[in-house]
Formats: structure tokens, sequence, C-alpha cells
């Protein structure tokens, strides 16, 4: 079995062990979503859109959206999941918001069941898993040294993009999910990747740490179990990245990431008070400011940090210099 498809049939095969004991489940959706099922989903969505790019274009793009369904319904779950176990814990959030935030959680749950079920996911012998191996036993998998450089090229076009999406918002955002969300999302998706491509992907110490990137090498980054490459295993030809270069990627990963969810919450509110109060959006986002005892400008400050933080990463160039190249190992073990 050639790599490519061993990749997919890592996480494939986790998916279908949890997809039997889901299919023995009252409510098979919930308990996927209890028991990180959206884990192996999210890498093989990142597979199927790594591979877009790489060969069989028109394939992996249809496999993209049948993993991407699964993994947004258990993502929206998530969503209204963890406000409504947020708001919980804050007396100062109307109840009838709590209410509004776990009834859309039980609304998502039922949503991701009817997918589970008319997209035949569910039974001893899910019928789409099949389906899915069978599309790729018949893929036209690269050998592994060009496979590589075609990842590496992908890298490099991901990061031009970033780059670009950049250039064009002014280095100064806006709206919070329309940029700093998608900023953090795309940026989060070069972090996924060394973990779906199982192993290919390496980290090297170039020796390249500039002063002015110190600041990205704390220790909560530079020990964290997400910052470990997986094991090389059978791959024998990789694409390395620099070590200093990805930690400071998973620190704004990080960063951006809090911001996000700081100024998410807001807009959370204010969907439940244009829902349930039809309120208009800017008068719920207001309320939702004085309901969470910030200041008015407290939108505005997350947009400037995350700009700040954006724009000086960006500037130092750690995206350009995240790629070292591409290496062969023989017989090499991480």
């Amino acid at each position: 079995m050639k790599n490519g498809i061993a990749r997919f049939e890592f996480y494939l095969s986790k998916v279908e062990t949890l997809l039997l004991q889901a299919s023995k489940e009252n409510n098979p959706a919930l308990w996927l979503y209890s028991n990180d099922g959206r884990t192996p989903f999210f890498m093989l969505e990142a597979l199927s859109r790594l591979y877009t790019s790489l060969h069989n274009k028109k394939k992996f793009t249809a496999l993209k959206e049948h993993f991407k369904l699964l993994e947004d319904g258990m993502g929206a779950i998530d969503y209204y999941d963890s406000y409504a176990k947020l708001f919980l814990a804050h007396p100062s959030v109307p109840v009838h918001i709590r209410e509004y935030m776990q009834g859309q959680a039980r609304e998502k749950i039922q949503r991701l069941n009817d997918i589970l079920i008319n997209n035949e996911w569910l039974g001893k012998s899910p019928f789409r898993i099949q389906k899915i191996r069978k599309k790729l036993q018949e893929a036209d998998w690269l050998q592994p040294k060009e496979e590589a450089k075609e990842v590496k090229r992908f890298y490099e076009k991901e990061i031009e993009k970033l780059k670009i999406f950049v250039q064009q918002t002014g280095e100064r955002f806006t709206e919070m999910e329309a940029q700093v969300h998608e900023f953090r999302r795309d940026l989060r998706w070069l972090s996924i990747y060394p973990q779906a491509l199982q192993g290919m992907i390496q980290l090297t110490n170039s020796g390249l740490k500039e002063k002015n990137t110190e600041k990205y090498l704390v220790d909560a980054i530079v020990h964290s179990k997400y910052n470990v490459m997986p094991d090389a295993g059978s791959n024998d030809w990789f694409v390395m990245l620099d070590k200093n270069y990805f930690y400071a990627l998973s620190w704004m990963i990080s960063e951006t990431g809090k911001l996000k969810d700081e100024g998410l919450q807001f807009f959370a509110i204010a969907e439940a008070l244009q829902q349930t109060e039809g309120m208009s959006h800017d008068d719920g986002i207001n309320k939702s400011l004085e309901i969470s005892g910030v200041e008015k400008d407290a939108i505005e400050k997350i947009l400037t940090h995350a700009s700040s933080i954006t724009s000086a990463f960006i500037k130092e160039e750690n995206l350009d210099k995240l790629i070292y190249g591409v290496a062969q190992i023989k017989n090499a073990k991480s």
C-alpha cells in the first residue's frame, strides 16, 4: 500500500470503529461528539484538502465535502454546547440566552444524526466507508519523492495565499468572523497537515533564530504535545519545516485563537438576542457587551490587537522561513 492511501486508511479505520459504536447508541451524533469523533474527520478533511491540490482534484474534492460535512456538524455542536456551558457559569447572562444555546446544540445534534443516516455512515458495514475506500483505490498516487515535492509546493502556495489575505485587509482587521477567524483557520491548517500526513513532515533545526522571533518560543509552545511530529514510520522522503518558525506559527495560532474565542462570545450572545428578542445586529452586539460587563470598545480592542500581532508576524517573514526543504532519509525513525 502506497503511503498516500495508507494515511487515509489510518484515519478511516478510526472513523469506522467510532461509527460502529455510534450505530449502537440511541443518539449516534451525540455519542460521536462526546467521544472526539471530530478529530479523525478533521484529519481526513485535511488530507483531502491537501490531495485536491496534488492529483485527482475532482475525486478528492468530493471526499473533502463528505468529511467536512460531518466535521462541520460536530463543530456546530461544539460551538453552541461550549457557549451554553460557559454562560451557565456566568449569572449575568440571562436564562433565555443560555436556553437558546442549549436549544441550538440539540438542533445541531439532530441535524448531524440526519446526515449520518441519510449519507449512510451508520451500520455494521457503513456504505459510505466502503465507497470512500473504493474511490481511494482508484486514485493516481504519487511516488514518495514526487509527493514530498508536491506537498512542499502546496505549502508555498498556501503561505502565499495567507500573505495576500493579510495584505488585502490593509493589515487592519475590521471583522471578527470573516477576517480574524478566517485567517486563524487557514493558518491552523499548516499545523494540521503534519499530523494528518503521518510522519511525512518533520521538524529540523536550521539554526535560524532571529532576535525578533524569540518572543514566540515560550515554554507552553516549545513543549506542547501538539508540536511533536508523528513518527517517521515508513516514510523516507520528507518535507522539512524549520523548528523555530513552526513554533512561531503555533504561537500565532494559539494567540489568534484566544482573541477569536473572546470576540465571538459577544456575537454568540448577540445572535441569541436577535433570535429571542428580535433585536437588530448592532443592538444585539451593544447589549452583549453590556451583559458581559466589558467596555463598548472591547471588540475594537480585540481587532486592533489581532491586527498588530498578525502584521508583525507577516513582516518578520516567519511564514517565508517555515519551509526548510525536501530531504530523503532512508530508514528514518523519529
